[in-house]
């Protein structure tokens, strides 16, 4: 626990009352600082959160998951002595293991930041319903920026910045878009970037992770974006 008190973990939270609690205090066991926003809820996340050990930020709204990581950024920024920021969902698909190999990367100089892959040397792809591991590596291959930076995996949520990257980070698009907008700012920057493979857990409780449809969304949103 003391290795990584300069270790924040970011997750945003919408409606995971029955599961968020058992997600916190799994990954407190690794890394003492861990901060929930929840965004919105309109259920009892909230108070689940409240009866661990994470620090809780609340929008009094639904933002969306950008917005909410944005809002977990700034909160453990603002915090003494964080080095290494990581965004983690709350719906417990997502492994504690995974983050400290990740960490491990990082702590070497290897990257200023490290990015999850379900597909790099084929982690974790017997986990990952068969459409996505169709379809999700096609995807990243068609990303103008996603090719650039050679990225297996465009839209893992589990990523790992250390403390200049998360600095330099400004999430505007509120809701699901975030991720292209996150990968094309690292396209952009001057910072080393490397994937690492993670193996994310499908399960009956929200176990498909976003629609096909969810990802034309999300392309619009970043086409308007960019035209504005």
């Amino acid at each position: 626990m003391r290795e990584n008190s300069d270790v924040w973990i970011v997750i945003p939270v919408y409606g995971e009352e029955k599961v968020i609690a058992g997600v916190v205090e799994r990954v407190l066991h690794v890394f003492p600082n861990v901060v929930c926003v929840d965004d919105g809820s309109p259920d009892n996340s909230a108070a689940e959160i409240s009866g661990t050990g994470a620090h809780l930020v609340r929008h009094p709204i639904n933002m969306g998951q950008g917005a909410a990581l944005q809002t977990g950024f700034e909160y453990a920024l603002s915090r003494a002595g964080g080095q290494y920021f990581v965004t983690f969902d709350a719906d417990g698909q997502h492994r504690v293991e995974d983050v400290q190999k990740m960490l491990e990367m990082a702590r070497s100089g290897a990257a200023d930041v490290v990015l999850g892959s379900r597909f790099l040397d084929g982690a974790g792809t017997t986990s990952v319903p068969r459409l996505k591991r169709l379809l999700l590596p096609i995807i990243a291959k068609l990303s103008p920026t996603a090719r650039r930076l050679k990225l297996t995996d465009a839209h893992n949520g589990l990523r790992l910045l250390t403390r200049p990257a998360a600095e330099g980070l400004r999430i505007t698009q509120n809701r699901m878009a975030h991720a292209s907008e996150i990968v094309g700012w690292l396209a952009r920057s001057k910072w080393t970037v490397r994937e690492t493979p993670v193996t994310v857990l499908y399960t009956d409780y929200k176990g498909k992770g976003q629609s096909l449809i969810n990802g034309i969304n999300i392309l619009f949103d970043v086409t308007l974006s960019r035209r504005k």
